[in-house]
C-alpha cells in the first residue's frame, strides 16, 4: 500500500512539474500566445471603460516598452493576445502590463460613479487574494497565463485563427472583423481602434 501511496504521489508531482512548465516563457524573445484572464471569470469587460484600460496600455506598451503586439481580443472576462518583445523580456513585459492594468481597472471599480456592480466585483477580486500571498488586498488578473510559443508559422496562424474567432463562436458577430475590441479588423484592411505589428 506504501509503494503504490508513493508511486501515485510521485505521478502526480511529475504531473505537476510538466504541466507547469508546459505553459513558461522558455524563450524571451519569440512570439507567444497568452491567455489572461480575469479573477472568478468576472465580466469586468463587459463596460467599455475597462476595455479602454487595456487598449491604452496596449498602446503604451507598443510605443514605449518594446511590445510587438500581433494579434489581440478582449472578451468579457480575459484577453488572448499574440506577444513579442523586442527587447528580449517578454516575462517583464507581460508582467508589467498586468500589473499596471490591474491597479488602473481597481482603482476605476472604486472611483467610477456610474459602476454598479462595484460590490459584487469588490467580493470577487478580495476573495481570490485571500488565497494569494504575492497580492495585498485586492486581486484582478489570475497568475496563469498560458502562454505557448508559437515557433511555427502554421501554430501562429492556427492561434490567431482562434484568437479571432472568438467573438464569432460567442455569437457576438457574424463576421470576425465585425467586432470592434480585436485585431480581426487590422487584419481585413479596416480601421481597428489601435495598430497591431504584422508578423
Amino acid at each position: 500500500m506504501t509503494d503504490f501511496f508513493s508511486c501515485t504521489m510521485e505521478i502526480v508531482i511529475r504531473f505537476k512539474i510538466i504541466m507547469g512548465s508546459a505553459y513558461q516563457i522558455q524563450d524571451q524573445s519569440q512570439a507567444y500566445y497568452f491567455t489572461f484572464q480575469v479573477v472568478g471569470w468576472a465580466d469586468i469587460f463587459s463596460r467599455k471603460i475597462y476595455r479602454d484600460v487595456i487598449i491604452d496600455s496596449f498602446k503604451y506598451c507598443r510605443k514605449e516598452k518594446g511590445m510587438l503586439l500581433y494579434s489581440y481580443v478582449i472578451m468579457t472576462n480575459h484577453i488572448h493576445a499574440i506577444i513579442q518583445s523586442k527587447e528580449n523580456d517578454l516575462s517583464g513585459l507581460v508582467r508589467d502590463f498586468k500589473k499596471h492594468t490591474s491597479k488602473k481597472i481597481l482603482e476605476e471599480v472604486s472611483t467610477h460613479k456610474r459602476e454598479s456592480r462595484r460590490e459584487w466585483l469588490e467580493i470577487i477580486f478580495k476573495y481570490h487574494s485571500k488565497y494569494n500571498k504575492r497580492v495585498a488586498e485586492k486581486q484582478f488578473w489570475t497568475h496563469e497565463n498560458h502562454a505557448v510559443e508559437l515557433n511555427d508559422n502554421d501554430i501562429f496562424e492556427t492561434r490567431m485563427q482562434y484568437i479571432h474567432q472568438n467573438p464569432v463562436r460567442a455569437g457576438w458577430v457574424e463576421s470576425a472583423e465585425e467586432y470592434l475590441y480585436s485585431s480581426a479588423k487590422n487584419y481585413s484592411g479596416l480601421a481597428g481602434v489601435m495598430e497591431v505589428d504584422y508578423l
